[in-house]
């Protein structure tokens, strides 16, 4: 399904309520996890990696979907890996395709993944996986790096 600029305000509308709740930062990391999960059909995973920087380490944090085995990613490992190392966002419109991808499940066909900054420090990041191919656009960049900016304020 496409996304219009209309649709995409809304969701970031229900991003910044969700950051002004009086929930705890995880439940508001959840909460997150499931509107993204909801409001865009091929969003089939959503979850939020937390940054150990001195272990050079990434924690599971909320998400929604099917459980992972990777509750901690090191630093340049995979998709999420790279992201942490490099500080921009990952697009892999095919991951069948990487040679770094570390598989959640064989029904993940792509995933994105958002640094989680503030100013030059990497606190985390959001990652989403989707069982389509090529399903991302610019527009997802674009609401997921509003999204991380709202959420690099509840650090």
């Amino acid at each position: 399904m496409f996304y219009d600029k209309k649709d995409l305000e809304k969701i970031l509308k229900k991003v910044k309520a969700i950051a002004a709740s009086e929930k705890d930062r995880n439940g508001k990391l959840q909460d997150m996890c499931q509107l993204l999960t909801d409001s865009i059909s091929y969003y089939d995973w959503v979850g939020f990696y937390i940054a150990d920087e001195e272990k050079q380490e990434l924690n599971l944090g909320p998400f929604v979907g099917d459980p992972t085995e990777h509750n901690r990613i090191a630093y340049g490992q995979g998709i999420c890996g790279q992201a942490a190392v490099t500080k921009k966002p990952f697009v892999v419109q095919d991951v069948r395709k990487e040679t770094n991808y570390l598989s959640c499940s064989v029904k993940v066909m792509s995933e994105i993944v958002v640094p989680i900054l503030k100013g030059k420090t990497f606190l985390g990041e959001l990652d989403i996986d989707s069982h389509t191919v090529s399903p991302f656009t610019d527009r997802d960049i674009l609401l997921l790096e509003d999204t991380c900016a709202i959420v690099a304020k509840l650090f």
